[in-house]
């Protein structure tokens, strides 16, 4: 978190800046560059930067258009003077943040250093960190801002859709958070699992925990995949059918496979029995870490609704996703007749927000199935689309059908050590 987090939010502000040929000119270089340079001090001093952002305030959280910081102009160049409050302030010791505030044709976005040019300190004052449940090493605060100086970024009255780029870049970095803690948490249960025995035998022999651990492999890999078929995306933007792909992609990924770590990393965590639950094993750290990126980046809802809303405002959106999943048409009959009742279900219009996070649900298996029949192990693609798209399973993990290829998936993620 103390690492990952800054670095997200500094290569995702990059994005953001480029809506200002001018400010990107002056601080992408220092963004990107691999030096990194702590302390504060003027941004013309420095071999490189890191990058924060600060949006939510205590009376609107996800609802970024009720803030209430106001942004003064102050002079040429889309220089404001920025006064207000912020609830939720992570990495504060960055050198400059992505703000929203409302200026006086509306919400904007702005970038304000911690730094002024002349080597005084903004009006940036730090009012208190949070006590957080985990994410301990990455420092979160409130912040208030008292005439700070700050530049627009992008067209005034148009914050939202000037940083949504910011923030979809690092809800990409909450679904490959995701993708990692499940697979930190299967690879140790997997591990413990070899080398524990008990009842007479270890317990990677013992037919319930062989179930147990091929289900959370499973999970994990589809979670992978997924993530690489989303960063892939990012990567080819540059084409629109890529473009309207990640658009909807990235909200629906965010939502499943964040919400699918916290289950992963609870169910490993039981596999090492009471050893899981001290300290000693990073698997209370895991667990405390987990339930973040669904939060981070808009929670669950948030997601979820953002994918109706991608559908509606750009169609084009739908019609990619759909196109990625019927590229497996044919390869398993589970797959399309779930293709076939998910598009019956999309154009219902009737109660879809209230059905939206059962939709997008759908929406992330199906695609994770289409992935990995497409480009995964066959075992693992044979066995994902019977538990999880066909429902040939209980609800929790280690209901699997019995097989004898559960043993080789689990090999596939046992550390070899």
């Amino acid at each position: 978190g103390g690492h990952g987090c800054p670095v997200s939010m500094t290569y995702a502000a990059v994005p953001t800046l480029r809506a200002e040929a001018k400010l990107a000119a002056e601080w992408e270089p220092l963004a990107t560059t691999l030096e990194y340079d702590p302390g504060l001090r003027s941004p013309t001093t420095k071999r490189g930067v890191l990058f924060g952002m600060a949006m939510t305030e205590r009376q609107g959280g996800s609802d970024v258009r009720a803030n209430t910081t106001r942004a003064v102009p102050a002079g040429s160049d889309g220089a404001h003077l920025l006064t207000g409050q912020k609830w939720f302030c992570s990495a504060p010791m960055c050198d400059a943040f992505l703000v929203l505030a409302q200026a006086p044709s509306g919400l904007s976005c702005f970038l304000l250093p911690r730094v002024l040019p002349d080597g005084k300190r903004n009006a940036f004052h730090i009012q208190r960190l949070k006590d957080k449940l985990g994410n301990r090493s990455n420092a979160s605060s409130e912040i208030e801002l008292d005439n700070a100086w700050a530049v627009m970024v992008g067209e005034e009255g148009r914050g939202v859709r000037t940083i949504i780029e910011m923030v979809n870049h690092t809800r990409l970095d909450c679904v490959i958070g995701s993708a990692s803690l499940m697979r930190h948490a299967v690879a140790q249960a997997t591990h413990h699992t070899a080398h524990r025995s008990a009842f007479g035998k270890l317990l990677s022999e013992q037919p319930l925990m062989v179930n147990v651990l091929a289900d959370l492999a499973i999970e994990s890999e589809a979670t992978t995949i997924l993530m690489m078929r989303l960063a892939g995306a990012f990567d080819r933007a540059s084409d629109p059918a890529e473009a309207h792909f990640r658009r909807i992609g990235v909200a629906i990924a965010k939502y499943w496979t964040c919400k699918r770590a916290i289950a992963v990393v609870a169910e490993a965590l039981e596999c090492h029995g009471g050893n899981g639950y001290v300290e000693e094993s990073i698997l209370p750290r895991l667990y405390r870490e987990a339930p973040l990126n669904s939060i981070w980046e808009g929670s669950g809802n948030v997601n979820a609704l953002d994918v109706l809303r991608a559908m509606q405002r750009e169609p084009e959106t739908l019609a990619a996703y759909l196109g990625e999943v019927e590229t497996a048409r044919g390869l398993d009959a589970r797959l399309d007749r779930a293709v076939d009742l998910l598009k019956r279900s999309l154009a219902n219009p009737d109660q879809l927000e209230s059905r939206a996070r059962l939709l997008v649900e759908q929406m992330a298996v199906l695609l994770q199935g289409s992935l990995l029949l497409r480009h995964g192990d066959p075992a693992v693609a044979d066995l994902f689309c019977a538990s999880r798209v066909a429902g040939e399973r209980g609800h929790a993990f280690g209901t699997l059908e019995a097989g004898p290829e559960l043993k080789s998936v689990i090999a596939r993620h046992r550390p070899r050590l």
